[in-house]
């Protein structure tokens, strides 16, 4: 469930801040950014007599960020330069573990979200939302005018494709709170790419997810890095996710499009062989082994790759003692369709082995998913 906190300015003047925020910048060349971010920080904590400390997580940029954030002269106000594992996700999540306070705030560098919201995104917390995000997109949110077509239907077609993964209307934001303790109980995040707003919902299981209205601002300094690279990752972290909340389902879809492949795999070994004069007990025999090969590597590398360092020989092994039934049942069915159902006709053969294919399937994913691959087997 989502919910819209407000789409009006709230009015804080009789709340008091008394728990210390962490508010997390991640940074990649950001230098000509810092001294702005920092002073907005300073008026709003000055005003909202805040206790908070800023971390900004820096990939090693070289471009004087370290320099920019020493020189503001701010003791609550540090940067952490990190040289492994660089990425704007693994930023946020290292940062959060990094952070000293109950209250955690993750925000860009680059002045698109507006410090001066902060206090509303925490009321939110404080309202009983387990997270809260700078939204663009409820009532009260907006962005610059100059946004292109091409910028918001890129935004649309990323959050329909994770709209079966939450309700959320801005899933995309990178600005956002959360409590400390349920980052602390968070497990198994391995965030790519740059949406780990919507890894923590998800992998957090998040069910109250608030949304305060922003103005999303263009950046006025420095270049962005939202690149085609970044887009790609955002497709690789959805299939992690997908995975994560629908796992049964999304093996099962994986499972059957390597089928599918193996379907065409197997009809053109046995149309070959049928043209070659071959009889034709062998050619359904050799498109289902050769088709079985191939399944074994894609189911492998893709559908359950988390298995694929396992040794490759006995789990090719374990796959064909465990399809042997559903192997057994693919061929019964096609032969008998064949002399029994199909006599004549054109592709009369191929008609058969369908019928086998799609018959034995269900035995091979089970054998597959629960006997071969199964997780508890795999090595931590």
């Amino acid at each position: 469930m989502t919910k819209a906190i407000s789409e009006h300015p709230i009015d804080l003047c009789d709340i008091r801040f008394t728990a210390g925020i962490s508010i997390i910048i991640p940074t990649y060349q950001e230098a000509a950014n810092i001294p702005y971010i920092l002073k907005r920080i300073d008026t709003l904590r000055q005003a909202r007599d805040l206790t908070l400390e800023v971390l900004f997580m820096d990939d090693d940029s070289r471009d004087g960020s370290v320099e920019a954030v020493a020189a503001a002269g701010f003791d609550w106000a540090r940067i952490i330069v990190r040289k492994a594992d660089r990425g704007l996700s693994p930023a946020v999540i290292e940062g959060f573990e990094a952070a000293r306070y109950p209250v955690l705030i993750c925000m860009d560098c680059d002045l698109s979200h507006p410090p001066e919201a902060i206090p509303n995104l925490v009321l939110g917390l404080h309202s009983s939302q387990q997270f809260v995000i700078g939204s663009r997109y409820v009532p009260g949110g907006s962005t610059d005018d100059d946004w292109g077509f091409f910028r918001w239907f890129n935004s649309f077609v990323a959050t329909v494709l994770a709209r079966p993964l939450t309700a959320v209307r801005d899933p995309m934001s990178g600005f956002f709170a959360m409590r400390k303790s349920d980052f602390d109980a968070a497990r198994d995040l391995n965030p790519v790419g740059y949406k780990v707003a919507l890894e923590l919902i998800v992998k957090c299981s998040f069910e109250n997810v608030g949304e305060v209205p922003i103005h999303f601002t263009d950046r006025q300094h420095g270049e962005s890095k939202l690149t085609l690279i970044e887009q790609l990752k955002y497709i690789q972290h959805l299939r992690r996710l997908y995975m994560h909340k629908f796992s049964g389902m999304m093996y099962l879809l994986q499972f059957l499009f390597v089928g599918a492949s193996g379907v065409v795999v197997n009809l053109a070994v046995l149309s070959l062989l049928v043209l070659v004069g071959l009889p034709e007990w062998f050619c359904l025999a050799a498109g289902i082994g050769v088709s079985l090969c191939t399944n074994f590597l894609l189911n492998r590398r893709f559908t359950f790759s988390y298995a694929r360092r396992e040794p490759v020989l006995r789990q090719f092994l374990g796959f064909v003692s465990a399809s042997l039934l559903g192997l057994v049942v693919n061929y019964a069915v096609a032969l008998s369709l064949r002399m029994n159902v199909l006599e004549d006709g054109p592709f009369a053969l191929q008609l058969a082995a369908l019928a086998g294919i799609a018959a034995g399937m269900g035995f091979n994913f089970l054998g597959a998913r629960y006997l071969v691959f199964r997780k508890r087997f795999v090595r931590r």
